[in-house]
């Protein structure tokens, strides 16, 4: 199962996301994320990622927010902090 979502996330890497400009504000990306959550969390890991899909978008100010440890639906304070 994780292999065949991931493998959905490859997908659109590789054909959808170079048909538009770069707008990530998150480092890893939004898609790396994902396939990130998916290989800690499982089925979880893709909520995850919808989840920091969601929270990406112009109004924020972005920057490191690696995947937690834990299942979560918020950004990674703690990590987020030490740039």
């Amino acid at each position: 199962m994780k292999t065949a979502l991931i493998s959905l996330v490859r997908l659109y890497q590789t054909y959808i996301s170079p048909l538009f400009p770069a707008s990530c504000r998150y480092r890893p990306t939004c898609s790396n994320y994902m396939i990130e959550a998916i290989e800690k969390h499982g089925f979880k890991g893709v909520l995850m990622g919808l989840a920091r899909i969601l929270r990406c978008h112009p109004f924020v100010q972005g920057g490191k927010d690696p995947v937690p440890d834990h299942f979560s639906f918020r950004r990674n304070r703690k990590e987020s902090s030490k740039e």
